[in-house]
């Protein structure tokens, strides 16, 4: 059984890696010329952001890499999340690359991020139906040793999950430190389930994770040194489809990651709405930039969008127990 020192420590070390990595990739981000591109149709407070160093996801997972195999806690599951992690991250950098880097405002076309995403999410699901002792079975929240055995349609299904999740995540990456707030809420709450589980990989794991997205925000908190990219956004949605994959919890995410969902179901709505009525429900999407819109301050939005994933991971414990 893991120890809660082990744990701390991972935190910890992460949280200092990325502290001092900071320093010395943000500059050379800047000497690059990686700077993001601000939409013209956005929050006209956005518009001084442009030329804010991106990519700034590396910094994230450089931290998360170190502590993992700092570790010791090295096996099939760990290097399962690694791959969900760095898989889905690839794609996000090589996006990000085509657009800050090769001034390709499309970046990568939406069937290349498609496919990348599909092959990475079949792989995980295909792994966890072949070794998980529920096999095709999920959890289902507020039932307590209730299962849904989801058969042939495991695979499609959690296929399914995974690339919504890693797409919602990549939504809420719009104001300073909101992904990275939400996400490290999220992590928390499943590095204290998978304690509680014995599941010693997915509790280093995460608490690594969630010290890294907490030295980050000391770099992403408003104003914002540097943001995350699609590298960072894309990356932190792999990894936290994988952590609820193998806890055998994909049915939890709407729940503790119910900012995530909200997000790309406003967009969803939104271009729904226009398509068929010509009006718009929001003022923007995602939902964010609606009460910017409102005349929210960005750093209210953060920090109300943080205060309710906090709950609603509560709500996931209590849903759990």
């Amino acid at each position: 059984m893991l120890e809660y020192k082990q744990v701390i420590i991972g935190i910890i070390m992460s949280f200092i890696i990325t502290l001092i990595l900071g320093p010395l990739i943000i500059p050379l981000l800047k000497r690059l010329n990686i700077g993001q591109s601000i939409r013209a149709e956005g929050p006209q407070s956005h518009l001084s952001k442009s030329g804010t160093p991106t990519m700034g996801g590396i910094i994230i997972f450089i931290a998360l890499l170190i502590t993992v195999f700092s570790s010791g806690v090295l096996n099939k599951d760990m290097y399962v999340l690694l791959l969900s992690t760095f898989g889905f991250g690839l794609i996000g950098f090589i996006d990000d690359y085509l657009i800050v880097v090769k001034k390709d405002n499309l970046g990568l076309k939406p069937y290349q991020k498609i496919i990348g995403q599909v092959i990475v999410a079949v792989i995980l699901a295909t792994y966890q139906s072949n070794t998980s002792v529920l096999g095709t079975q999920v959890i289902i929240p507020f039932l307590e040793n209730q299962y849904l055995d989801l058969g042939v349609l495991y695979v499609p299904f959690i296929a399914f999950v995974v690339i919504g999740t890693v797409n919602s995540v990549n939504l809420t990456d719009g104001l300073d430190g909101l992904a990275s707030g939400v996400t490290l809420i999220v992590l928390s709450f499943f590095g204290i389930i998978s304690m509680n589980l014995g599941m010693d990989s997915i509790s280093i794991f995460s608490a690594a994770l969630a010290g890294a997205c907490l030295g980050f925000l000391m770099h992403n908190a408003y104003p914002a040194k540097v943001f995350m990219g699609d590298t960072g956004s894309m990356g932190l949605g792999g990894a936290v489809a994988a952590i609820a994959i193998l806890l055998n919890l994909p049915l939890i995410i709407p729940i503790v990651g119910g900012i995530y969902f909200i997000e790309a179901l406003s967009v969803i709505i939104q271009v729904l709405s226009f398509k068929f009525t010509g009006k718009r429900v929001f003022l923007m999407s995602p939902l964010h930039h609606h009460f910017e819109h409102k005349g929210w301050k960005e750093t209210k939005v953060v920090m109300v969008f943080w205060s309710v994933t906090v709950i609603l991971c509560l709500v996931g414990i209590l849903a759990l127990n």
